[in-house]
């Protein structure tokens, strides 16, 4: 059976661990109206895909 010799540090152990964080989810600005909206994805306060009305449906804020 496997044993470390050593014990890991602690700086060792935040090192292993540096990738596993998380990201901010990234915004774009909706061209019709201005508000911020994830990319690549229909507008949710005006409905608007590229230009094009895609959604007549919008979700109320809160």
């Amino acid at each position: 059976m496997a044993v470390p010799k050593k014990k890991t540090s602690k700086s060792r152990k935040n090192m292993r661990r540096a990738h596993d964080f998380l990201t901010t989810p990234s915004l774009s600005i909706c061209p019709q109206c201005k508000a911020a909206k994830l990319p690549h994805r229909a507008c949710l306060t005006c409905g608007t895909y590229k230009g094009k009305e895609v959604s007549t449906l919008t979700v109320a804020q809160a």
